[in-house]
């Protein structure tokens, strides 16, 4: 029998618009609290980023990191100012340190099309589009961040890493996300994407791919280089289901996902370890938007709901799981039902009234 449990959250809203739909969220996860039973989120809200380098001198302080490791997930808004930024130029950026410190290796980035959001791809089958991109999120060329090379201001470097020890835990995520997709209809297929035909790193990425898809013979494969990735998540999304590629990669072609479903917005993001699990928007801390009450929350709400099936999942508590399909029901009827309309796609909708339209349809549940 599941009984109710605790689990603590450290809560990092971060810069720009993270307060305000920080804020949002965690009404909305109050609701959801109430509304399923079974479970009880501890959160503690912790600063981290831009605007508290500026006032400290660092991005996260080593009490508040501890913080975050002990707490049974993370929840995380936005990072990052454009004006405020480290000494070598590059941004303010913790959570990339929590990627490492944490072991975050699993980069999980759903694409998916929801109605009535406008997109720019005219084919009716845009609205069939439901795939991950599977981002390595701790090596590949991030490995290099921080640690890169300027030679006299004549030449710059940066080393690319890649280990099986990552590549096999990586693609072995890959494989059982394909396995639980095809469970609810999915296609069952996980396609390697990289540059094996130009570097011997990314061959090698190839071949641990390989070898780990001979233990899912279940799981269809296929392989892509990744600018014909690029070109054919534009002229046919609908085909693929689950794609794994190095960071960088994957980097860029997650946004280009959050691009061909109507934007950034609407981009949840799970960044998972063998032990713990980070949950943000993909996108990023929106400064102009900052206080307006304009920035779209639906990327902070469906990255809670896949911090609810994680930890519902990894502990056994069915109650989590169903607060997390209610909260994707609830966000999936508001577009469908017209009852959320973002000021983002030309509707009417503050973030506090996606906030309250979720809400209402939770009640209704």
């Amino acid at each position: 029998m599941n009984q109710k449990i605790e689990f603590s959250v450290a809560v990092f809203p971060g810069d720009g618009i993270g307060d305000e739909i920080m804020t949002a969220c965690l009404n909305v996860l109050d609701w959801l609290e109430k509304a399923a039973g079974g479970f009880r989120l501890k959160t503690e809200t912790l600063p981290a980023g831009a605007q508290y380098y500026s006032k400290s001198g660092c991005d996260i302080s080593d009490e508040n990191l501890e913080k975050a490791r002990d707490a049974d997930a993370i929840l995380l808004g936005a990072m990052g100012l454009p004006h405020i930024r480290y000494p070598d130029g590059t941004e303010i950026s913790p959570h990339l340190k929590m990627r490492t410190v944490f072991d975050l290796y699993a980069g999980i980035r759903p694409v998916k099309s929801f109605p009535n959001v406008p997109g720019p791809l005219a084919d009716a089958r845009a609205e069939e589009i439901d795939l991950i991109v599977l981002r390595e999120s701790t090596e590949g060329l991030f490995a290099s961040a921080g640690k890169g090379e300027i030679i006299d201001d004549r030449e710059a470097r940066e080393t690319l890493v890649i280990t099986r020890r990552t590549c096999e835990r990586l693609f072995d995520q890959a494989f059982t996300i394909a396995r639980r997709r095809r469970e609810k209809g999915g296609k069952g297929r996980v396609t390697c994407v990289d540059k094996a035909n130009v570097f011997k790193a990314y061959a090698f990425f190839r071949k641990i791919f390989t070898e780990r898809a001979a233990r899912y013979p279940d799981i269809d494969i296929e392989y892509y280089y990744v600018d014909a990735m690029a070109l054919d998540l534009v002229r046919r999304p609908w085909d693929f289901d689950v794609l794994v590629s190095e960071n960088m990669f994957a980097d860029i072609l997650s946004d280009l996902g959050g691009g061909i479903i109507g934007g950034m917005g609407m981009a949840p993001c799970a960044e998972i370890g063998d032990r713990h699990g980070l949950f943000q928007p993909a996108h990023g801390s929106a400064p102009n938007l900052a206080g307006t009450g304009r920035a779209n929350p639906t990327a902070m709400f469906l990255s809670a709901a896949m911090m609810l099936d994680w930890l519902g999942n990894k502990h056994s508590r069915d109650a989590c799981v169903a607060a997390a399909q209610a909260l994707d029901k609830a966000v999936t009827a508001g577009f469908a039902t017209g009852k959320i309309r973002p000021i983002e796609f030309g509707g009417p909708h503050s973030v506090h009234d996606v906030e309250e339209a979720v809400i209402d349809l939770i009640r209704v549940e």
